[in-house]
């Protein structure tokens, strides 16, 4: 990655591409909301965090090198990304509810109801990859790389740097809440709110795909 960002172009692309990335990546989503809770937990968060790490940086430097060309010529996938999307979200939207409403999240969880390390990971690889916004930002990120012609890989190489940061920043930053949620209220609270940011994604991805 530092050889891409040599000299006073590259730099100029790594600094612009790092501000991008906090900016499309710095907000509250799906991905961000699992992750937050999956910190609380201190549940497999190294793996998670390390699972969508890698799967930006592979998507980010592929959308700069061409991934704009290969969906504009196979128009059908966003249409299964974007249903896909609305499944995935409305299925983990509706057991934040349960959650919520019975009080089944929280600090003191029986082993059995942990979930693995392979199902967590696989997970995080869900929130990322079946997410039409994660698609939509790779498509964003590939047309402003154009801008920075022969410096466009380090443009790329900056916005993994937001994504790295930002991942590892709510992963293991979310430790630093756990205190606040040693009541089941708690618990309740930050379920519930989590089902209704899922929902209102997956809502407006299904009137986007009607429409």
């Amino acid at each position: 990655m530092f050889s891409v960002i040599s000299g006073s172009a590259g730099l100029g692309a790594w600094f612009s591409g790092a501000a991008i990335g906090i900016g499309l990546f710095a907000i509250v989503g799906a991905q961000s909301a699992f992750i937050l809770r999956q910190g609380i937990l201190r549940q497999h968060v190294v793996p998670i965090i390390a699972t969508c790490a890698t799967i930006d940086a592979v998507f980010i430097f592929a959308s700069v090198a061409g991934l704009k060309t290969v969906t504009a010529s196979l128009p059908w996938l966003t249409a299964v990304l974007l249903w896909g999307g609305v499944a995935f979200l409305g299925w983990y939207a509706l057991q934040s509810a349960r959650r919520a409403m019975t009080g089944g999240g929280g600090m003191q969880v029986d082993d059995s109801a942990e979930p693995s390390r392979k199902a967590a990971m696989l997970a995080a690889a869900g929130f990322s990859i079946i997410n039409p916004h994660f698609w939509l930002d790779m498509m964003v990120i590939g047309s402003i790389a154009e801008n920075f012609g022969n410096a466009r890989m380090a443009f790329a190489a900056g916005v993994v740097t937001a994504s790295c940061v930002w991942l590892t920043a709510q992963g293991l930053g979310a430790r630093l809440l756990a205190p606040l949620f040693t009541r089941p209220g708690t618990w309740r609270v930050l379920d519930g709110t989590i089902a209704v940011i899922l929902s209102a994604l997956a809502l407006t991805l299904a009137i986007r795909g009607v429409n």
